[in-house]
């Protein structure tokens, strides 16, 4: 794929070329979440991106009102609370309800790590109601893996940072000091993370005190991988996002730089732009081709400007959150080119649009405040300086869709007004967190939705 520069007029008749893609809108979609996170973006993304091409699109949420429930481009909600430590055939039963209740064979797209386990061990049993991308059972657990990454990379000679797995605290201290301080810690299994956590999220450990104060916190050795630490003043963060189909001409792939992420240089995408980088599109889908993926995936990459190679951190064999940013020329993103391909319509193949800026208005703000105060913003120049364009993308903001926005700022402005005045006026008071108990799946629209009566699920 090529460049193009990025004019208001081009983005317009873009516009106009996506409504006009040959999709079958016959085919509805399915998006499917196991975890418990009602504000999510990449589900919102999702539905708007299907949705506006006439698509009947059904998502798993937590309740009615959730930003992805609330959007107009939804045709249903399907309320179903999972909390993630159900048991897999449980899981799957709701599934499989979920398609009964659809009525017609669906595309089905997880948009967590804990969905696209289940889905690719259980496809057997899904192809009844669901259309599906054809990928060997166990190969998105290894890929989420960080150990079992890191085993495919060195089979298949493909770079990654120096990583290790212990199985005992006097392991992990001795490869921490092995390795050298500041150390990265990770949760090695991405789908445990709800269960289990060695780390609430990637951390950067820098001192064995500092370690010998996390280990002290865990009740038992949790599943957790001690990993090489690539400094950012001194380093790139790169975004690709691909679509894996059975031939290169449904295959489509997207590169961006990560400019801010929450926490900095440690969290999730605040400010992101895309970019094309022939050299990483192909080192992709070589990669994906060389392990047999088939889907849709999320892979961060770091160029580390002291040897200039790229080193690949995480391969997310699922939707990834800004995958909004990405799209060709018509109109075509990883989510379309899945449901163009799974439903045998042609992909057009036209460059990615290049140049395009990706804002999560609720992380950028504070990301913004944190950058400043930290040295060395050389990777992060393209955030900063200019004021945002109305050709930004933004994770939540739509004039056509405007709810799911209200919604995060309710749900963001609530709780932390609650914790203010917590603090306040009772500051020795914790609340402890309460998890809700699994339910049944049901079904809500924005249109039409009775309360639950007698203790069974609205819509049934």
């Amino acid at each position: 794929m090529g460049t193009l520069t990025l004019a208001p007029t081009r983005v317009a008749s873009r516009r106009r070329r996506s409504l006009a893609l040959d999709v079958d809108r016959d085919v509805p979609a399915l998006l499917l979440k196991v975890g418990s996170y009602p504000i999510h973006h990449g589900s919102v993304g999702a539905v708007r991106s299907l949705g506006k091409l006439g698509i009947a699109v059904y998502a798993v949420t937590e309740d009615r009102f959730t930003p992805t429930a609330l959007s107009r481009y939804l045709k249903a909600a399907l309320v179903w609370p999972t909390t993630g430590a159900e048991d897999a055939e449980d899981l799957l039963a709701g599934v499989m309800a979920l398609g009964e209740r659809i009525g017609k064979r669906a595309v089905l797209l997880p948009t967590d790590d804990e969905g696209a386990l289940l889905v690719a061990e259980h496809a057997d049993v899904l192809h009844k109601h669901f259309i599906l991308p054809d990928v060997a059972p166990g190969l998105p657990r290894q890929l989420a893996s960080k150990s079992g990454l890191a085993d495919l990379c060195q089979l298949h000679g493909e770079a990654a940072p120096r990583n290790r797995t212990p199985h005992s605290v006097a392991e992990l201290r001795a490869m921490a000091a092995d390795i050298g301080f500041p150390v990265v810690l990770k949760n090695d299994r991405a789908w445990l993370r709800l269960t289990n956590p060695a780390v609430a999220s990637t951390t950067l450990v820098a001192s064995m005190a500092e370690l010998e104060e996390l280990m002290a916190s865990w009740l038992s050795m949790p599943s957790v991988v001690v990993q090489e630490y690539l400094p950012h003043e001194c380093a790139e963060d790169w975004i690709v996002h691909v679509y894996v189909g059975n031939d290169a001409d449904s295959t489509v792939v997207f590169t961006g730089i990560k400019l801010r992420s929450w926490p900095p240089h440690a969290g999730v995408t605040a400010v992101a732009r895309s970019l094309w980088n022939a050299d990483l599109a192909e080192r992709t889908i070589a990669f994906c081709n060389a392990v047999g993926f088939r889907g849709i995936a999320d892979l961060d990459w770091r160029l580390d400007f002291r040897d200039g190679v790229f080193r690949l951190l995480d391969f997310n064999p699922r939707l990834g959150a800004q995958f909004q940013m990405f799209e060709t020329e018509d109109g075509v993103d990883v989510v379309r080119a899945l449901h163009l391909d799974l439903t045998g319509r042609a992909r057009p193949t036209l460059p990615q649009v290049e140049g395009r800026r990706f804002v999560v208005e609720h992380l950028a703000v504070p990301a913004a405040l944190a950058y400043r105060r930290m040295p060395g913003k050389g990777w992060t120049a393209g955030a900063n300086g200019t004021a945002y364009s109305p050709h930004d993308k933004r994770a939540w903001s739509s004039a056509a869709d405007p709810l799911p926005a209200l919604a995060v700022a309710v749900r963001l402005g609530f709780p932390a007004a609650r914790r203010l005045t917590t603090m306040i006026v009772r500051p020795h008071v914790h609340a402890d967190p309460v998890t809700p108990a699994p339910n049944t799946p049901r079904t809500s629209t924005r249109a039409a939705d009775e309360p639950a009566r007698s203790g069974r699920p609205s819509g049934e």
